[in-house]
């Protein structure tokens, strides 16, 4: 039993969707030596609901966006409002996206355009010039240079990457860590 210490395992269910759809889950617990968000993602997974063909879960590579996610899920429903979504926005992983229907008002999900997260950190793939402003150390061009190499190299693996961003060396780099995510 000891030799399974340190040893990451998974767990493999399934969730029924509100739609009736049955989808396989699997949770995995890391090694000692490998925390779990210090793993590389190629892809998302995101929760597509609303007006879409088929709500659910969706697996797109990374730097997808959300005109991909909506057509993962089957495409639009007759009656989505696409104008209501921003369509060219880059989706993060975990993130649950609600395409409206005609009529209804869009709820406005954190993190999905304000690039702030429900806890109050700055998601630095979503973030605008102005959430990035809020980090400490981060003025308009050093903004501007987030997305202009997040546009050239797509989403940020991890918030140590913002170092490969010209005028973020390790001072301003560990000044922002604790209000920044992806």
């Amino acid at each position: 039993m000891l030799a399974l210490l340190g040893v990451g395992a998974a767990v493999v269910g399934s969730v029924m969707t509100p739609g009736g759809q049955t989808v396989e889950v699997a949770a995995v617990t890391s090694t000692a030596d490998e925390p779990r968000d210090a793993v590389a993602v190629d892809v998302v997974v995101l929760h597509v609901i609303g007006a879409v063909a088929e709500p659910g879960i969706v697996e797109l590579a990374l730097g997808s966006r959300v005109v991909d996610a909506i057509a993962s899920a089957g495409g639009p429903a007759a009656d989505a409002d696409l104008t209501g979504v921003n369509l060219a926005r880059v989706v993060a992983d975990g993130e649950q996206l609600r395409v409206p229907r005609v009529g209804e008002v869009p709820v406005s999900v954190p993190g999905a355009g304000s690039g702030v997260a429900a806890d109050g950190r700055v998601n630095i793939n979503t973030a605008d010039a102005a959430a990035l402003e809020t980090l400490p150390g981060v003025g308009p061009a050093l903004a501007a240079r987030i997305i202009a190499w997040r546009d050239e190299n797509g989403p940020f693996r991890s918030v140590d990457e913002l170092s490969a961003v010209s005028g973020i060396g390790e001072k301003t780099l560990d000044g922002m860590r604790d209000q920044a995510t992806v």
